[in-house]
């Protein structure tokens, strides 16, 4: 039953995202000479229609860039060259799939996984500022490691008295907690870009983030967020001009995984995808989605 409804061509896409997930273990067999060959692999790569009501448009099995070009090769000329945005998260493979198969496409990269490697960032400085305090990992009863939680929330979703008692503590840490407190600085920049409405907004607070970063060089953790914010800097403005985010890869991504759990796991990686697809397009098989009265906007960032 299933077949005969995917089979139908694709709807035109203009914003187009592309996201991975992992299922269950890889599967091998037994190839020439004894050697394994990977049969069915850990990665599913994910392809979704991010500004109309397509959902799910495909899965390839694995996360190459050859997997993910060969996909969108396999579509017709007149389908891809409608497609003007890609958003991805920072992926080298997905991004080079892109550049091969869409050269027209803008590229936008995902502002919740460049705010999330900032996160990371903190949470390694503020472990480390521990360590060096201590001389042990943070346990409760550590002004430090009580605000771990406030570290990674919006300033302005902080209370005032909060956001000074979190300077406080960080402060009486030494150079290690004034480290914590420089890489937060650097989070809250690094926000500020995805809120700015032009380009040379953009470009004045990228501006902002990376000067910061320099008068900070001596943190190794906040050099490597700058220089992996300068190498994405190009998808980052092209994010926040576009106005475009991928959560609609990631919520089907959850979709996916919950038909996994309640199948109890897929040994066969082409029932799962079949499956998956099914489940995540049926709001596009409704009569009033194919008639077109209603289609969904992309995610609006900042």
């Amino acid at each position: 039953m299933a077949d005969p409804v995917l089979a139908r061509p694709l709807e035109p896409v203009r914003v187009l995202g592309i996201d991975e997930t992992r299922r269950g273990k890889p599967r091998y067999r037994l190839g020439e000479q004894g050697r394994r060959v990977l049969e069915a692999d850990t990665w599913h790569t994910g392809l979704v229609d991010l500004d109309g009501g397509q959902g799910l448009l495909g899965q390839v099995e694995g996360r190459t860039a050859e997997t993910v070009a060969s996909w969108l090769a396999a579509q017709p000329a007149t389908w891809r060259d409608q497609i003007a945005v890609v958003a991805i998260d920072m992926s080298t493979s997905c991004a080079k799939a892109v550049r091969a198969a869409l050269p027209h496409a803008v590229l936008a990269v995902d502002h919740f996984h460049v705010i999330q490697a900032a996160n990371k960032v903190i949470n390694l400085v503020r472990r480390r500022a521990i360590h060096t305090r201590y001389g042990r990992r943070g346990r409760a009863g550590d002004p430090e490691y009580g605000m771990r939680r406030t570290l990674l929330r919006n300033w302005e979703d902080v209370p005032e008295m909060r956001v000074n008692a979190m300077w406080e503590v960080f402060l009486a840490a030494g150079g290690a907690g004034e480290q914590v407190l420089a890489c937060w600085v650097a989070k809250e920049q690094l926000r500020a870009v995805f809120r700015a409405t032009c380009a040379g907004g953009v470009r004045d607070r990228l501006a902002t983030f990376f000067a910061w970063c320099a008068d900070h060089a001596h943190i190794p953790e906040l050099a490597g967020l700058a220089q992996t914010v300068s190498t994405w800097r190009h998808e980052i403005a092209a994010a926040v001009l576009h106005r475009v985010s991928n959560p609609a890869s990631e919520g089907t991504n959850r979709v996916i995984k919950l038909i996994g759990r309640i199948a109890f796991g897929f040994r066969n990686p082409i029932s799962q995808r079949r499956r998956a697809r099914y489940a995540t397009t049926r709001v596009s098989r409704r009569p009033s989605s194919r008639s077109g009265a209603k289609t969904r906007s992309p995610k609006v960032i900042g």
